[in-house]
């Protein structure tokens, strides 16, 4: 992996259906880093994943990988630098986790050809990393959500993408599993420099795991940087509308965030 792949937005509108949701916006994903988006339901933050990736039509601006304008690359060169794990995907029926896997090395298949050996390696290696050895042989469908979400990952993994987009990879986990996902992540941004992007509900996790946050709103960029430099009682104010305190994490020492509603209606 190397830290040298960059990836930006420069005046980008982007939506899907005829419809732009983020009319313009101009962003630097930090190479090599783990960065959040943050923001209100439906504020743009998967839609301007999607662009990223190339699922959501760029209306106009650029997004360019290593100064290359995305629209470019030819799909397989592409898939090899950029992965994305989307929200909720379908399983499909009756695979198993190492066949599932080993749909992340379909951008290094040669026509008419089979798996090469770098291509099980790179499944090995995939499948080690998320820890799954033992259910790799087990149908996905039979898993739990946590374990489903490491054999995800384990796919991206196989994809060897220098830049991993994830949309809201810890949804409808408990909270251990949350953690243990990010704390995966962590790991993998460590050990192999891969830049992570990820979409995440809970800002006081983005806070923690993040090195590095953009907060949106209505489709615009409104304010950007490290979670110690940005958060604030004016920026949950503005971005979500709502009133809060900020505390320091007592065991992290990063920003938390004690929404405050209506102490009056709670019993005491």
């Amino acid at each position: 992996m190397s830290e040298s792949r960059v990836i930006k937005a420069r005046n980008l509108a982007t939506g899907y259906d005829g419809r732009i949701i983020i009319p313009d916006i101009t962003m630097t994903i930090p190479a090599g880093r783990i960065s959040v988006l943050i923001g209100a339901n439906g504020c743009g933050k998967s839609t301007l994943l999607k662009a990223f990736c190339r699922l959501n039509k760029i209306y106009s601006g650029t997004v360019t990988l290593d100064e290359r304008d995305i629209r470019a690359y030819a799909p397989r060169e592409y898939a090899r630098s950029v992965g994305m794990l989307p929200q909720s995907p379908a399983v499909p029926e009756g695979i198993s986790v190492r066949e599932l896997v080993t749909r992340g090395r379909f951008p290094y298949r040669q026509p008419l050809k089979g798996l090469a050996d770098a291509d099980y390696q790179a499944v090995d290696n995939a499948i080690a990393t998320m820890g799954i050895e033992m259910i790799a042989d087990r149908n996905v469908d039979e898993l739990s959500g946590g374990q489903r979400q490491r054999v995800w990952i384990a796919l991206s993994l196989a994809q060897e993408t220098d830049i991993l987009f994830l949309d809201e990879p810890t949804t409808f986990l408990d909270i251990s599993y949350q953690i243990e996902i990010l704390e995966l992540l962590v790991r993998l941004n460590r050990d192999k420099k891969t830049t992570i992007v990820m979409v995440l509900h809970d800002i006081n996790l983005a806070a923690r795991y993040a090195d590095y946050l953009f907060a949106m709103k209505q489709g615009r960029l409104i304010r950007e940087g490290r979670p110690k430099e940005i958060i604030d009682e004016d920026l949950i104010r503005e971005v979500y509308g709502m009133e809060s305190r900020i505390i320091t994490d007592p065991v992290y020492g990063t920003p938390n965030v004690i929404p405050v509603g209506n102490p009056g209606l709670l019993r005491q």
